[in-house]
């Protein structure tokens, strides 16, 4: 989705523009902020500000208001520290240059890996703020508290022959009411199971007398991912969205 490597299969589209065709327009609405800062330490806060905003075309004084919007935003600007080299700077200093690196030209699409590590409560708390007033955020919980919130379901997944698959299905749902098809491909078939509707014990003796009748290839049941949450939160974002 950044352009770092080319997509093995299928295509991905950043405001209406796909990324196998579009990456160098893309690359001038899109901010980044990786898991490890990507600084060159002879250079100043505001000299990579500088560098990164020309980058997203601007120029003149749009340009210098730009860097010095992004240095305040950062708690960068006071005290010479905008033009100390990042060399010298402190792990969390260098992590606010990183995000105000990943914001500076507003971008419309920001992607940040882990943007608040290292930094100290004020700081993160700062740093969060900025984000707040910036974006719609969808949620903002820790791992187990979101797979909690959202991730309320196991996920079972059977591979069978085709021919089986409406058979497996049945079994699904005798076993769950509200069991939910997310998958299905070639005889694989993947389910959202309701937590509160099926017991671990009853879906591995439902295997086990699905395997006396017809051949299970593979089968498992697993909790909820990040992965899965996630998609659950982005698919609830954007109908909002849609209806909004």
């Amino acid at each position: 989705m950044i352009g770092l490597t080319k997509p093995t299969s299928g295509t991905a589209y950043v405001q209406g523009l796909d990324i196998l065709t579009s990456m160098d327009t893309i690359y001038t609405s899109m901010g980044v902020c990786p898991q490890h800062d990507l600084l060159w330490e002879s250079l100043t806060g505001r000299e990579h500000l500088l560098f990164y905003g020309r980058l997203k075309n601007l120029k003149g004084s749009a340009l210098n208001q730009a860097v010095e919007d992004s240095l305040k935003s950062v708690n960068l600007f006071h005290g010479g520290v905008a033009d100390k080299q990042a060399g010298k700077y402190s792990g969390g200093m260098k992590r606010r240059l990183s995000v105000a690196i990943s914001l500076i030209g507003d971008p419309k699409v920001v992607y940040m890996d882990e943007p608040s590590t290292g930094l100290d409560p004020a700081s993160r708390n700062s740093l969060w703020s900025v984000g707040f007033c910036r974006w719609k955020l969808a949620v903002h919980r820790k791992c187990k508290e979101l797979k909690g919130r959202y991730g309320g379901s196991y996920i079972f997944t059977i591979t069978t022959s085709s021919n089986h698959e409406e058979e497996v299905e049945n079994m699904v749902h005798h076993l769950s009411p509200n069991a939910n098809k997310i998958y299905q491909i070639s005889g694989t078939q993947k389910f959202e199971m309701p937590k509160q509707e099926v017991r671990i014990a009853d879906v591995f003796q439902a295997v086990e007398n699905a395997k006396s009748r017809f051949t299970v290839f593979a089968w498992g049941l697993a909790d909820t991912t990040l992965e899965d949450v996630f998609i659950k939160v982005a698919r609830g974002a954007q109908a909002v969205n849609i209806l909004s």
